[in-house]
């Protein structure tokens, strides 16, 4: 089972970063090259907690949809889902915010498991794991951009 664990400085306020994180709009920018979007749950707007999203996207040439659930929110420092349907045996998605040295220190740790079995871990060790860290890093590349500028505004 593949553990993904990112960390990302972040020279913002805490409640700009953490509130980035969360926004459904901030999230569908920064899956263009997948063409996410939410349609149906919470579509746009803050994550709270007990909202369920719907995603649907384009990864591998496939069209997918995956459902997750808030199950923890706890303001300006942490937040997790899980998913509750989609292509993924399960995944928990833990975001955790410090202040740190006139940073934000915004972690990630990405828990999941493959269907499939063998398959799965097969896939996983070929390119799941690498694909999924780039999404990752890209939507922590972007929440970052939007934070250091004024463009945080628009989302927030």
């Amino acid at each position: 089972m593949p553990i993904i664990n990112l960390e990302t400085r972040i020279k913002a306020e805490i409640n700009i970063v953490f509130d980035l994180a969360r926004s459904v709009d901030l999230h569908v920018i920064s899956t263009a090259q997948t063409n996410e979007e939410a349609i149906a749950g919470r579509t746009t707007g803050l994550v709270q907690l007990g909202d369920t999203i719907t995603w649907r996207a384009k990864h591998f040439g496939i069209t997918q949809k995956l459902t997750s659930e808030i199950i923890g929110l706890e303001k300006p420092t942490y937040f997790s889902d899980r998913m509750v349907k989609g292509a993924f045996k399960r995944f928990t998605h833990e975001h955790f915010f410090e202040e740190k040295d006139g940073f934000v220190l915004m972690s990630d740790l990405f828990d999941y498991e493959s269907p499939l079995s063998m398959f799965g871990k097969l896939a996983d060790r070929l390119f799941l794991k690498r694909y999924m860290t780039e999404l990752l890093e890209k939507r922590n590349a972007t929440i970052k951009m939007f934070a250091e500028s004024e463009r945080w505004r628009e989302i927030v």
